[in-house]
């Protein structure tokens, strides 16, 4: 990668006014949004999720299916984030043809149903869930994003990084589902992963983006 890039051209970037991180008084003029302080929480929300399955596919399987860590636990660790790039793929075509709102919702109701199955499911469920997760989580991060940003007129890269803070969800959600591990056991405790999922799909109804994604027979607003 390093040699790729000393051996490309990259042109010059000179950045807009709206994407240079701004001062501490623009942060403050930020939070005072309501939307700004809600997407901050779906970024949040969506790394804790994304964390808290992944830091806890192997210790599940291992607890309530008998499967080894090291075989099938990494196995389908390495199936979900897997899955995550292909759900990717297909996210960015289903993108050309649907509302991103609407992606989201169809792509996070699955996940709701798929996490329940997973957890309360048989070990032939298990095994599916977690890589199809992975698969149904894959949109979620770039759409919570692009919506946040369209949602706002100016400001963007000030609040470009105050999403970015909202990754410190994958850190706590993932250390509260161990405290619940530790309190009620691991199924119960990964149960709080619903809380996330419910809020992003939340999310689907209340986002009014200024910009909308553009679909194929339509413009860009």
């Amino acid at each position: 990668m390093v040699t790729i890039i000393l051996l490309s051209r990259i042109p010059k970037v000179i950045r807009k006014e709206d994407e240079i991180v701004g001062a501490w008084d623009t942060h403050v003029e930020l939070f005072k949004q309501k939307t700004v302080i809600l997407y901050f929480f779906g970024i949040f929300f969506y790394v804790g999720l994304e964390q808290g399955i992944a830091n806890w596919i192997s210790e599940f399987l291992r607890t309530y299916h008998g499967f080894k860590p090291e075989a099938e636990g990494s196995e389908i660790v390495g199936l979900f984030w897997g899955m995550m790039t292909v759900g990717c793929i297909l996210g960015m075509a289903l993108l050309k043809v649907l509302d991103s709102k609407m992606v989201l919702r169809i792509f996070t109701f699955v996940a709701i149903v798929i996490l329940a199955f997973t957890l309360f499911g048989s070990s032939k469920a298990a095994l599916f869930g977690f890589p199809a997760l992975g698969f149904c989580l894959s949109v979620m991060y770039a759409i919570i994003f692009s919506l946040a940003l369209d949602s706002v007129s100016k400001f963007h890269g000030s609040f470009a990084g105050i999403l970015c803070t909202g990754i410190a969800g994958g850190a706590i959600i993932s250390l509260l589902i161990g405290k619940l591990k530790d309190m009620i056991g691991l199924q119960w405790g990964m149960i709080v992963l619903f809380i996330p999922l419910i809020y992003i799909l939340s999310i689907s109804y209340w986002a009014k983006p200024i910009v909308q994604n553009a679909t194929l027979g339509k413009k860009k607003d």
